[in-house]
């Protein structure tokens, strides 16, 4: 039988417990990131980037997955500066759950300039600037500027323009009319893209009544080529004020 000395007990206990530490942390480490394993993520309020996407723009780094370090991270830290985002906030469930509210800045419309895309806001103001082409956002042409800076109001001549855009745009959403582009005359007249056909609303006079109408004719200007007039539409007016010119 081997006898240990008095020296050799004590680093033996100081082994034990060295050890004791090392499973102890270990097991700690290994209950805080099984217990706090984000496995359910659902993601609101997003239309431009897709769950994934947002996903991705949260749960980064090695903790990334760890609802605990999420909570810490976070809170009362809403993610800012990310194109098209006013802020993201991160709530948390449960150990497992967590649920990613997002808030879109809310854009009326995109014009190019160079080679980038510039969104803008109701009041025409610059909110961001990207090569990326948004779905369910109008791209308007015709407004004249030689300049443009994010967070400044395009200079346009006429800031008032920016109501008119506003109102086609929440009208184009409201009736589910997917146009591909808004040009806006000099002489106040709008014009709507589909493909190579065009629809000349003329002012903004029966702007809604005009609206209304369209969203039931749009699905047969598929494959044509030309301009359908309803610059003097009204209801009543009645189809007769109605004509589609082709293109020669």
């Amino acid at each position: 039988m081997r006898w240990f000395t008095r020296g050799q007990l004590k680093s033996l206990k100081n082994l034990i417990l060295v050890l004791a530490v090392i499973a102890l942390l270990l097991g700690a480490v290994f209950f805080f990131r099984s217990f706090f394993l984000v496995t359910e993520v659902t993601v609101t309020g997003n239309s431009h980037y897709t769950d994934q996407e947002i996903q991705e723009m949260i749960m980064t780094g090695p903790m990334g997955n760890n609802s605990l370090y999420l909570l810490f991270r976070y809170r009362d830290h809403p993610v800012r500066n990310i194109p098209f985002i006013e802020r993201m906030d991160v709530d948390i469930n449960s150990s497992h759950s967590i649920t990613i509210e997002v808030y879109e800045k809310a854009l009326a419309g995109y014009v190019g300039f160079l080679d980038h895309y510039m969104y803008f806001d109701r009041d025409g103001i610059i909110v961001d600037s990207s090569r990326k082409m948004l779905d369910g956002i109008p791209y308007v042409t015709g407004l004249e500027f030689d300049h443009c800076v994010v967070g400044e109001q395009l200079p346009v001549n006429d800031p008032e323009i920016f109501n008119d855009i506003l109102s086609i745009t929440q009208l184009l959403t409201k009736y589910e009319i997917d146009t591909d582009s808004i040009y806006f005359g000099k002489d106040d007249t709008i014009t709507l893209f589909f493909g190579k056909a065009r629809v000349a609303l003329g002012t903004m006079d029966n702007i809604d009544e005009k609206m209304i109408r369209l969203q039931y004719i749009v699905p047969s200007l598929s494959g044509l080529k030309g301009v359908l007039h309803m610059e003097n539409y009204s209801e009543e007016s009645s189809d007769g004020y109605i004509t589609f010119e082709e293109d020669e």
